[in-house]
């Protein structure tokens, strides 16, 4: 792939020097909107959009940390990170280690994982990982947790019982959250036996803990065990009824989530026209899923960043706060400047803050 050209040692702003084009369309205008954006429970109302770049995992180091810094500059809000052990053919990014290399690059962009398997792995040390997270960068990550299961061998070859991802989940869903209090938890469940554990430091700033998936089940176990819910292939009138299933299934176990953060994953291609951007999505959703684009593209949309941005801003009025673009385009420059466009005319259509 192709990185825009850093000029060893040139630095603006901290960062280092980008392409001319990246300066004039990008740089320029990210500087003047730029925010540090916290996961604190702060005001309800805020809109992080951000995206998910499959080209950060066919790079290398070098190539990761100018594409970390390009997102910086282009003044998108975070970056959000998919999670697989080994996917298909193989492929795969841990989701944890690949958000916190992003942290550790850039002091401003939040990350979340959208979405971690969590069944795939022992709570504790999954525990150990977010405690990590959160001191190097306090209240800058969201764990969006889900249960997988589109390649079932990925499941069986870590051990685990497809058929149990739902249970797992949910015992380790509760596990975390207390080891993530600094209390000694002590467990003897169905999946998982724990005998005085403990995770410290705490972290200081709480980690919001979205969970992912369509199915009713997921939805009420983002109610009944989340701060939100992270959906994906819905329509705005879905996501919006997801979200008072998921506040009806809080309602009856009693709980009030601590923060709210309710998240979209879209897979979306930009191009001058909607025939490009359709091929560059429709290409990239072929080769990682195996299905043609044509199934999915109510769901996706295709066109240039304004295209994008007013099919996604009726779910804003639905209950989303937080944007995954998943952004399919020229280049990893294209792509970048692209999804701070469409950040920039959500915000505007939809009087976000």
């Amino acid at each position: 792939m192709k990185i825009p050209p850093v000029r060893r040692g040139a630095v603006v702003d901290g960062t280092p020097a980008l392409s001319k084009r990246c300066h004039g369309r990008i740089r320029g205008r990210g500087a003047i909107r730029r925010r540090r954006f916290l996961w604190d429970g702060g005001p309800v109302g805020r809109i992080s959009v951000g995206c998910v770049l499959n080209r950060l995992a066919l790079t290398d180091a070098s190539g990761r940390r100018a594409i970390v810094l390009l997102a910086d500059s282009a003044g998108l809000d975070h970056l959000g990170f998919g999670d697989h052990v080994s996917f298909h053919t193989g492929a795969g990014s841990d989701g944890l280690l690949a958000a916190a290399g992003a942290l550790a690059v850039s002091d401003r962009l939040a990350a979340n994982t959208g979405v971690y398997l969590l069944p795939l792995r022992h709570p504790m040390p999954v525990a150990r990982q977010l405690a990590d997270i959160a001191a190097l960068a306090p209240g800058r990550f969201v764990f969006g947790v889900g249960i997988g299961g589109e390649d079932p061998h990925e499941v069986q070859n870590c051990g685990v019982d497809p058929r149990t991802r739902g249970r797992r989940t949910d015992e380790a869903l509760q596990i975390v959250r207390k080891l993530l209090t600094g209390d000694a938890v002590d467990v003897e469940g169905d999946h998982f036996t724990l005998e005085g554990a403990r995770i410290a430091p705490a972290p200081q700033i709480p980690i919001p803990i979205v969970v992912g998936g369509r199915s009713d089940a997921a939805i009420r176990r983002a109610g009944r065990l989340g701060d939100g819910w992270f959906g994906i292939w819905v329509s705005p009138e879905r996501y919006r009824q997801s979200l008072t299933s998921m506040q009806e299934a809080a309602g009856e176990v009693g709980r009030v989530p601590r923060l709210s953060v309710n998240a979209l994953n879209v897979w979306c291609g930009v191009g001058d026209d909607r025939g490009e951007a359709r091929g560059h999505v429709g290409k990239a959703m072929q080769q990682f899923y195996g299905i043609p684009y044509e199934r999915f593209q109510r769901w996706s949309p295709a066109g240039t960043p304004a295209e994008v941005a007013d099919f996604l801003a009726p779910y804003v009025d639905a209950g989303c706060t937080l944007f995954n673009l998943i952004i399919n385009g020229r280049s990893a420059e294209h792509e970048i400047e692209a999804a701070g466009t469409i950040r920039d005319r959500i915000l505007q259509l939809t009087g976000g803050t």
